[in-house]
């Protein structure tokens, strides 16, 4: 943020109305982020929408070339093309992009950034603190659930040195937005009533289903979905932790992102070990009597939830870890602190 700006900045949210954009507005008035006013913004379709900001009545207004006026901070929280479309407006109103849909690192004009990981991983090499962004204007990715999730795994076991990591996601379709969640009811309500179902958003029945690909005509494929997700881990991991081995699954809930974590170490390394350093990272773990974690306890959460770190009966040396987060509040918070270090960093743009 250019020094001397206001340290309750003019934030604007692109996708407003969708449902990254509805929890980032949720989490910065639940951390009473300080800013002096929240912009909602989103496609002309959802313009006029009535909604609320800080506890006052707001509408989501169309986003054009004026929208950035006087923001120091600009969430892009909706689809990929508006970032890819309004992202140099933006920067040219003088703000500092935060990206949530992926668009500016795939195009290499984002840097990473999991602030909950800084104190574990070492500086990006050819990374100085200071290019973190003095100098040019920065614009910085906030990664998905799925990258979240999977850095802080590699970021936790990395200090035991481990042979190898595996991940198994199972996403929810809350990740394809209202579109995904509105499928998944309708194949629902349609099949227990033996009707046909619709098909736009997955090309393939998802309902009481496990997928490990869609539909031929579903953009983007499961696969790309995978490899834009290993990608990102890559980039926020090299040079600093080992990258996980990932595979992505489709399952058929609305919301939080499960996942099977499997790692083989040279010698054992006890559960409680591996607990203790997991936990500095946002991470809670079950022990004793506590309930395995589950898409619906952990609603509402920021942490990443992981049951009882259990050895692998076959593999010495060879644990599991289950653990779910929710997939909305996980990356919101995520992008919201990247925009607390910024704040609380003045030199920082």
């Amino acid at each position: 943020m250019p020094s001397g700006a206001s340290k309750s900045p003019r934030v604007a949210i692109v996708g407003a109305g969708s449902l990254r954009g509805k929890e980032l507005k949720l989490v910065l008035e639940d951390r009473n982020f300080p800013a002096s006013e929240m912009v909602l913004l989103d496609e002309p379709t959802a313009a006029g929408t009535l909604t609320e900001a800080a506890g006052e009545p707001a509408f989501i207004r169309a986003l054009d070339e004026n929208s950035f006026e006087g923001a120091q901070i600009a969430f892009f929280t909706g689809s990929m093309a508006d970032a890819e479309q309004n992202w140099e407006a933006a920067q040219r109103s003088g703000a500092t992009v935060i990206d949530m849909t992926g668009a500016l690192l795939a195009a290499g004009k984002a840097t990473s950034w999991i602030p909950s990981l800084d104190s574990v991983l070492l500086p990006r090499p050819g990374a100085s603190a200071a290019a973190k962004g003095k100098g040019a204007a920065m614009a910085y990715s906030s990664p998905s659930p799925a990258t979240i999730i999977a850095c802080t795994v590699a970021a936790g076991l990395a200090k035991f040195s481990p042979v190898r990591v595996a991940i198994v996601m199972n996403l929810p379709v809350s990740e394809r937005d209202q579109a995904g969640v509105d499928e998944l009811e309708s194949q629902t309500t349609n099949l227990l009533s033996f009707r046909p179902i619709e098909q736009t958003v997955f090309d393939t029945q998802v309902a009481f289903n496990m997928l490990a690909a869609f539909g031929e005509n579903a953009k983007p494929s499961l696969a790309d979905v995978r490899t834009a997700v290993a990608r990102n881990v890559a980039h926020c991991l090299t040079g600093r932790a080992a990258a996980p081995a990932i595979q992505i699954v489709q399952a058929p809930v609305f919301y939080g992102c499960a996942f099977n974590a499997f790692a083989e170490f040279a010698a054992p390394v006890s559960g409680e070990q591996l607990a203790a350093s997991l936990l500095p990272l946002g991470m809670r773990v079950a022990s004793g009597d506590d309930l395995t974690p589950s898409n619906v306890s952990v609603v509402g959460e920021a942490d990443i939830h992981i049951g009882r770190i259990e050895p692998d009966p076959s593999v010495p040396s060879g644990v599991w870890l289950w653990g779910v987060a929710d997939n909305l509040r996980l990356a919101a918070v995520n992008a919201v602190r990247i925009a607390e270090a910024l704040v609380a960093e003045p030199k920082i743009q």
